[in-house]
């Protein structure tokens, strides 16, 4: 049986790395690698590298965490550092 999925236009969107779906990239955080191996935060989605987009929300960003989602899109250990400014980043958001 095929799955129906809503039909969303693809052109600028991203799936996010936890949740798996589709989303217009400027809702996301974009978290890259570059080629020297540095994983930064890209608010400006202007950083040259391997990007992986999550969800603005805490929920996201603590299930990346546990389940390591950011670590496999990037084919690389992120450190916790990492996950803490994207909480901090979120917790500001929301408020």
């Amino acid at each position: 049986m095929k799955k129906k999925y809503k039909k969303i236009e693809k052109k600028n969107c991203r799936r996010c790395v936890v949740c798996r779906e589709f989303f217009p990239k400027e809702q996301l955080i974009r978290v890259v690698k570059t080629k020297e191996k540095k994983i930064f935060i890209d608010p400006s989605f202007k950083i040259q590298g391997r990007g992986a987009y999550l969800l603005p929300s805490l929920e996201v960003v603590k299930l990346a965490f546990k389940k390591k989602s950011l670590d496999y899109a990037l084919k690389l250990k992120v450190p916790e550092e990492i996950y803490k400014k994207l909480e901090e980043m979120v917790k500001n958001k929301e408020l």
